[in-house]
């Protein structure tokens, strides 16, 4: 017999694979995942606006308690008045934004239209805000105007691009 080379085995090696690193990033790509599935979600206010192919819709009648007139001028202005133009129920105000000012303002006005509508028998008859902003105003104002509508619970409010000769004059005056 000859001297036949020995086979070498090789030694196997435990092939065994550590999984911490990645199930660690796999953790940290569902959390950023579901974080900028969160921030993407639109954050916007529901504006409902009237069907304009309606023949029959006509706008409601609003008392004149229960109405507050908001009007929007340049540089920041806000100007309101309740009732009809012709015949405020309380003198028309220059106000600014926030706490103390517009939202104030439409915070009392809700709660006195609401009892104004609880002694006529007409529950949750909240006050109805029409907006009217100007050519010079910016839609930033718009926007504040509507967040501050929110804040104060308001639901009924109407944003109306026409004014009168009187409402022209009242916010060219101030």
């Amino acid at each position: 017999m000859q001297n036949l080379p020995k086979k070498v085995r090789s030694k196997k090696l435990n092939s065994r694979v550590d999984l911490t690193a990645m199930v660690s990033v796999s953790f940290l790509l569902i959390i950023f995942f579901m974080v900028v599935g969160e921030l993407s979600k639109a954050k916007a206010m529901e504006l409902n606006l009237p069907d304009l192919d309606c023949d029959d819709c006509r706008p409601a009648y609003v008392e004149e308690n229960r109405s507050l007139t908001i009007l929007l001028g340049k540089n920041n202005r806000i100007i309101s008045y309740s009732g009809l133009i012709p015949t405020p129920t309380n003198t028309s105000k220059k106000m600014q934004y926030g706490k103390n000012g517009i939202r104030k303002e439409l915070l009392e006005k809700n709660k006195m239209a609401l009892e104004y509508s609880a002694k006529y028998g007409k529950l949750g008859k909240g006050v109805v805000v029409i907006i009217k902003p100007s050519k010079n105003s910016n839609y930033g104002n718009l926007i504040e105007i509507l967040d501050e509508l929110k804040i104060a619970d308001i639901d009924f409010y109407n944003i109306d691009s026409e004014f009168t000769l009187e409402e022209s004059k009242l916010l060219a005056s101030k």
